[in-house]
C-alpha cells in the first residue's frame, strides 16, 4: 500500500511505525486506507481505543493523537484545534529524530491504559453481584406463575 506514496514519504512512515512499535511493543497494529494510508494501535484491537496512528499523505506524514488535546503539551508541539485529536507533522529524515515523538507517544499510551482501566473498573461496577448462598425472600416470577395457576 505505501508504493502508492513517493519512496521518501514512504520511508518516513516506516520509520515512524518503528518508533511506534519500540514505544507500544503490546500495540495492536492495524492498517486502514481511507482518504489517507492510516497505521493506527491500540491496546484492544479496537478503533475506539486507538491511542495514535501513523497517517500517510502524498507530502509527508502525521503522527496523530486520537485524545491528543487531553494531553500535557507546555512547548506547544501538538498541532490542531479540534475538541480531541492533535498531531506531529513528519516531513523530513529529521524529524524522526525528535525527542517529542517518544514523550508523547508514550503520554499517550499512558492515557490509553488509564482509559482502559477505567473501562474495567465501571463495567466491573455496573454487574450484578454474586449471588450467594442465601435465598432470596422475594419470590421469583416463576413461583408467582405457579401460584396463580394452582389456584
Amino acid at each position: 500500500m505505501l508504493s502508492r506514496y513517493d519512496l521518501s514519504v514512504g520511508e518516513l512512515a516506516l520509520g515512524l511505525r518503528e518508533i511506534v512499535l519500540k514505544e507500544a511493543p503490546a500495540a495492536i497494529e492495524r492498517l486502514i486506507q481511507v482518504y489517507a494510508l492510516v497505521f493506527w494501535y491500540s491496546l484492544s484491537g479496537k478503533m475506539s481505543d486507538a491511542f495514535c496512528q501513523v497517517v500517510t499523505y502524498p507530502k509527508g506524514v502525521n503522527l496523530m493523537f486520537s485524545r491528543g488535546a487531553e494531553l500535557e503539551d507546555p512547548d506547544g508541539v501538538l498541532v490542531g484545534d479540534g475538541k480531541i485529536m492533535r498531531h506531529i507533522k513528519i516531513r523530513r529524515p529529521e524529524d524522526l529524530k525528535s525527542p517529542y515523538l517518544r514523550k508523547f507517544i508514550r503520554a499517550s499510551l499512558k492515557r490509553a491504559k488509564l482509559i482502559a482501566r477505567e473501562k474495567e473498573l465501571a463495567s466491573r461496577a455496573s454487574k450484578p453481584a454474586a449471588k450467594s448462598g442465601a435465598r432470596s425472600t422475594k419470590p421469583s416470577a416463576r413461583a408467582s406463575a405457579k401460584k396463580g395457576r394452582s389456584r
